[in-house]
């Protein structure tokens, strides 16, 4: 059931919609950005600020250049990695069996 007001969606004292209201519009400037997998993208910019290298897509995420021929790669994903894994990489299989002998070596000695 309406409440019959003819002027839905807006609020008390709100006034005419328009720039005359608002103020002047800064100079914009639309920059086209290709990403990888072929999507276009067309962010604006004020006329005087600096355009970035790259932009992200908002279709999939990838980095997008102005370059539609030679747009960024998708940037390499490491794997997470666990800390036995870390350790691996800054010791060898013979420094390990060392330190466990050690650590085994001192334990048994306790008791």
């Amino acid at each position: 059931m309406g409440s019959g007001s003819a002027i839905r969606g807006s609020r008390v004292g709100a006034g005419p919609m328009g720039e005359a209201e608002r103020g002047d519009v800064a100079e914009r400037l639309h920059v086209t950005f290709y990403c990888a997998k072929g999507h276009q993208t067309k962010p604006s910019f004020a006329a005087d600020a600096p355009i970035p290298e790259t932009w992200d897509c908002p279709r999939c995420g990838l980095p997008a250049s102005q370059d539609a021929d030679n747009p960024p790669a998708a940037p390499k994903v490491e794997p997470y990695k666990t800390h036995l894994a870390y350790v691996k990489e800054r010791r060898s299989d013979v420094d390990g069996d060392a330190i466990l002998t050690e650590a085994l070596d001192r334990y048994r000695g306790k008791f």
